[in-house]
Formats: C-alpha cells, structure tokens, sequence
C-alpha cells in the first residue's frame, strides 16, 4: 500500500502504515501521538480538560491569612462568567476579583476574612481549556483561617416546582439557624451554584445541623426579600455525616462499548439527595404599573395584582359617561377599556384621572389618584393617510375595470369585521370550532349560524350552541352534540355578527369532520399511593405540551379520543380544588402544590385501552423527568467525543478516548 509522506496527509500515512503493520489500535496511538492537536492536519481532537499544576497557598491549608489566590494550569485556560458562574462562601458583601489570564487565575477576596472559618471557591463548571473548551467540572478551591478546615458536604438537586425541568445556576445555601425567619433576616451561611442539570454540592461545611434553600437572588444580598425572586425552601432539618464508600466509574470507547470500569475509594458525604422545588410567588402587593394604547380604539390599564374594587376613570378632556366598553382579564389586573364613540377615536390624547387601590409600604391596599396621558400609537392624520390611500387604490382599480370591459363598483365597500376562525378539518369529539374577534361585539344574529351534517347523502340541520368562552374575552364557540365518524359544515351569513363600530362580518363557509371510534384510543390510567388527594393529571405530548387533562379524587382517571402517538404523563396535587396548578408563598410557608412525572414514555395505538399504573411516590423526584422532554442538557464532552469518532471513522480506523 503506498502512502503519500505530506503534511496534509500525515495522519492518513501513519493510520495506513500501522494498519498494515501492527493494526488497528496501534494506529490510533500513533497518529494520536504524533498529530497535533487542533491543528488542520487533521489530529484528534483534546478531550481532556486542562490539569491543575499547584495553588497559592495550597489548596486546604490552614492558618491562612491573605486573601489572594492563584491557581496554575498545564494549558491556556478560559474562565467564563465569573461573576455569575463563580460562588465563594461565605458570602460575600463585596464582589471579589476573579481573573483569567495564560494558564492561572487570581482570585482576590475584597471582604475582611472572618476567623475560624473554612472558605471555598467553587468554580462548578466554569473553567475550560482555551482550545476545545473541554471543563474542569466541579472544581471547588477550599482554605481556613483557623486551625482545622470543614470538610463537609450537602448535596442535591433543584428543580422547577411546576414541571421538573432542573434548574442552572440558581443559589443554594444552607443556615445552622433553623427559625423560618432565617431566610428573610440573615445572609446564607454558605452557598453554592447548580449546574445545568440541577445538582448542587456545598462544601467546606461545618460538621452539624442545616436548613437549605434555594434562592435567585435578585438584588445580591443573599437573602429572600421579594415575592419576585424564584425560591425553594425545605421544612426537614438535614445533619451532616460520612463514610468510606467505594466508586465505580464507566469508561466508555464509544456510545456503544464500554473500555474499562474503574473502582475508587472515597469519603461519602451526606445528605447527598436534597430535593429543592423552586417557585416564584404570586405578585400580591398591588400597584399601578402602565397605561397603553397601542391602538386608537382602546386603552389598557396594567397592575401588578388584581383587586375586586375596580378603578375609577373620569374624563379630563371628554365625558366619560358610557364611554366604555370594558374587559378585564382573568386575575382582573389587566383592564382594557374599548372607547365607544369614533369621535374619542379620532382623539389623538385623552386625558383622564385614574383613582385606584394600591399596596402601602404596610402592606395595606389605600386609595391613590393618578392622572394619565394617554397618546394614540396610531394618530389620526396616519390612519386617515392610510384611508385616503386605500380610496386612491381603489378608484384607481375601478379606472382599468371601466377601460377593460369589467364590473365596477359604484360604492366602496366598507371596512369588514376581521373574524378568526380555530377550525380544523378534522376535530376531536370533545373539542369546538372557536370564533376570535378583533373588538367586542354589538349584536349577534344566530339565525345567519348554520350547522350541517351529511346524512348519507343529504346535509341536515343540526341544532348548536353558541356562547362566550368563560374568562376569556371576544372568544366565542360553537358547541355541537358531535358524532363520530360524520361530516359537518358550518355556514355563517354575512352581517352575522357586527362590532360596536358598526364592522359586520363577511360569510364564511367551512367544512369539518369528526374521526371514528377506531381511529382513537382510550388510555386509563390508576394512580396508587394518593389515596384521598384531589389530582389532575395531563396528557403532554413530545413538547411536553398539555393535549389532554382530566381530574380525579379516587386514584381512577380515563383520557378519551386519544390520537395514536407517543405521549408522557404528568400529575400534580390540587389541594385547594380549583383544577389549576397553584405556585407556593414562602411569607405564609405554603410549598407549591406538588408535581409527578411518570418516568417512561407511553405508546397509544389506534384502539387500545389498557391501563398504566402509577406511584408518582416511587422515584425521587430528580429523577422523574424522561430525558428526552429535559430541556437543560450537558453535550459539550458528548460533541467533542462525536467529532473525535466522525474522524476515526472517515479514515477507517478504531478510535479509542484516552481515558
């Protein structure tokens, strides 16, 4: 076999040259030994994140007294993010000097050094070599002041309280004073980061009793001062221990071949499988936050909670009796108020004073007097521009009809009430066309709503019903008695429905169908070990969508009209029964209501009704999650590892990680 001996094919040469020789493993040391790594000679990539060479003063000495650090490093290394990725405990009040630069890095504490105490740096994942980016995971730098350093350690996991998704690069710290006020008066004792798949360690402990919590701190203060800032907090007091424990660590060839399995003995720290579900409290303090009209037809009102005493608008520069047509939103802290007369349209500024109830510094709702200025985003000389440009356009058009023969309109036609239509071909039987319109409505005529269904080959009149969704405003739908396997069409006449500025809606004609029995499937599902609690449980789809919800008191519950597909199941526990997942509120100790994930995948198929059984209770709740709906993932080492075999096996050979 004759190999070219070139720069460019060097690595070529030496894999084809060993193959002969000595085969395929010593070809893969060779060229390994002799490429250069990152260079376009083609040499494998580094996978190896960078060696620490020493630390200043060394890494857990004692007694020690200066506040600079340095760290050294057998290759030029990156440091990302410091500020954020970095944690130093104790904390830190000011921010100290975390630089990167060659193959070290400094870190100055600016604080004065308490006596008696262990302080770590813990970098997580934050350092990486400076040509692959390969991380130095989980590095912690650790000294004392005193003559002994703490060497515990609490470790876990924190995830969002409503889906499990773990959370990266939220704060974790610990208290030895376990009162529930801790957390609102002093400063975490120590604390450390997640990393992106949620997992914490806090080390340099102090070997005692602890209370965890996990708090994004809005403000820096390491403290929990705001409804606002995302926290978790655990009730059970957790004391530290140890012992000798033994590791078993998988070396893999490749994605499918193991190379080695190694044991190590190390010093086990406990608690180890902390589980932190992280909220953000509901918004209850009540203020004003802004005042919109993005259109010149409305206005909106924004607060930051809503508040059964609705606010007062009065007029300033016109009269604001029946003016209004007003929506409000769900929580009634989003009031939208739809001006009535064209004329206030037409007005570019309205002025108003706003009276409304608002939070005082005692957490006490008081009445309070704004007044507003509220400008159009649309003026009225642009929108009348616009007409004039649509009649222009349109005379312009009935000018070439004339000159070629073809209709022409005598009047232009008015501007038509823009409808949405939600309505696919083919529906669910438990699903109904929806109807959106652009503003609210001023009269509805449902004798020009028309429901057909094909019977055999005839189309009959099939009675409906037609009203507003519930809490949602200008929504509207057409409920039916639907049967499977059957055509509909539904016929809207044209001035069906007309808007308070007098728009009437143009016809519509739209055809659907409802699938048969056979093309569904009915999936029950049997809950054990919550026995007596209210659940809902949802059906998500790959996205982890919900597409089906049902709700349950005895641990029974059934999703009908399944569509054939893969699918995950979610649970949570309403405890006040309103069918809605309700966050938590550390002020009043209350945890959010708890989630369950069922920790397979699950197949329907057209026809099937067998059943799952599930104890959400089985599984920690970490580890719940299926992988393949997890957003927060870790691939750098994965890539890196995936260009190292793409290359191997370009070039025929048996690529084999250095380990």
């Amino acid at each position: 076999m004759n190999c070219r001996r070139n720069t460019r094919d060097k690595l070529r040469t030496l894999a084809c040259r060993c193959l002969t020789a000595a085969g395929i493993v010593s070809a893969v040391l060779s060229a390994a030994s002799c490429a250069k790594m990152g260079q376009p000679d083609g040499g494998w990539f580094d996978e190896q994140p960078p060696r620490i060479l020493g630390e200043s003063p060394a890494i857990g000495s004692t007694d020690v007294n200066s506040k600079k650090i340095t760290i050294y490093f057998d290759e030029f290394i990156k440091l990302d993010n410091p500020t954020e990725n970095v944690v130093v405990s104790p904390p830190q009040l000011e921010a100290p000097e975390i630089k990167a630069g060659g193959k070290k890095i400094t870190v100055e504490l600016k604080d004065s050094l308490k006596p008696n105490t262990t302080y770590t740096v813990d970098f997580s994942n934050a350092i990486s070599d400076n040509n692959e980016g390969n991380q130095l995971g989980n590095y912690t730098y650790s000294f004392s002041t005193g003559s002994e350093i703490d060497t515990m350690e609490i470790g876990g996991y924190v995830v969002s309280a409503d889906n499990l998704e773990p959370i990266s690069g939220i704060l974790v710290g610990i208290y030895d004073n376990t009162a529930d006020s801790a957390f609102e008066k002093l400063p975490l004792m120590r604390v450390s980061r997640t990393d992106n798949t949620g997992h914490f360690t806090i080390k340099g402990v102090r070997n005692g009793s602890y209370r965890v919590y996990a708090l994004k701190d809005m403000d820096g203060n390491y403290l929990f001062n705001s409804q606002g800032e995302m926290a978790a907090f655990d009730p059970a007091v957790y004391t530290t221990t140890s012992r000798p424990d033994i590791r078993q660590d998988t070396i893999w060839r490749d994605s499918l071949h193991i190379g080695d399995i190694s044991q190590s003995p190390y010093t086990h720290y406990y608690p180890d499988d902390v589980v932190l579900r992280a909220f953000t409290g509901e918004q209850t303090d009540r203020y004003f936050l802004k005042a919109d009209r993005s259109k010149a037809d409305h206005f909106s009102l924004y607060f930051s909670y809503g508040d059964t005493q609705l606010p007062v608008v009065r007029g300033l520069n016109f009269d604001e009796h029946d003016a209004f047509v007003m929506e409000t939103s769900r929580n009634v802290d989003t009031l939208t108020y739809w001006l009535r007369d064209t004329t206030l349209v037409n007005q570019d500024t309205l002025h108003i004073e706003l009276q409304y109830r608002t939070t005082d510094s005692t957490g006490v709702l008081v009445s309070q007097t704004d007044t507003l200025e509220l400008l159009s985003r649309q003026p009225y000389a642009r929108r009348m521009k616009e007409r004039n440009e649509k009649i222009e356009k349109w005379q312009k058009q009935q000018e070439r009809n004339r000159k070629r023969g073809r209709p022409v309109e005598d009047v232009m036609k008015g501007e038509e009430l823009a409808v949405e239509y939600k309505l696919a071909s083919n529906i669910d039987p438990d699903q109904n066309p929806v109807i959106t319109f652009p503003s609210p409505l001023a009269a509805v005529d449902t004798a020009k709503i028309h429901l057909y269904m094909k019977q055999d080959t005839t189309w009959i009149a099939v009675p409906y019903e037609f009203g507003e969704r519930p809490g949602v405003s200008r929504v509207y739908q057409i409920i039916g008695a639907w049967r499977t396997g059957q055509q509909y069409s539904l016929e809207i006449d044209s001035a069906a429905f007309t808007d308070i500025y007098g728009k009437a809606s143009a016809a519509h004609k739209q055809g659907f169908r409802i699938p048969k029995d056979e093309e569904y499937n009915t999936f029950p599902v049997r809950v054990v070990g919550m026995e007596g609690k209210n659940i809902v449980l949802q059906l998500l789809n790959q996205s982890d969508k919900v597409v089906r919800e049902t709700s349950t008191n005895n641990g029974t519950a059934v999703f009908n009209y399944v569509k054939p597909g893969t699918y995950y199941l979610r649970m949570f526990e309403d405890d006040n029964n309103n069918g809605l997942w309700d966050t938590g509120d550390y002020r009043q100790r209350r945890q959010p209501e708890a989630v369950y994930y069922y920790t397979e995948k699950v197949e329907r198929k057209a026809k099937w009704d067998d059943a799952v059984t599930w104890n959400p209770k089985q599984t920690p709740l970490f580890k719940q999650k299926p992988s393949a709906i997890v957003k927060q993932r870790n691939t750098q080492r994965k890539q890196i590892k995936g260009k190292n075999l793409e290359r191997a096996r370009r070039l025929g050979v048996e690529y084999i990680p250095s380990i």
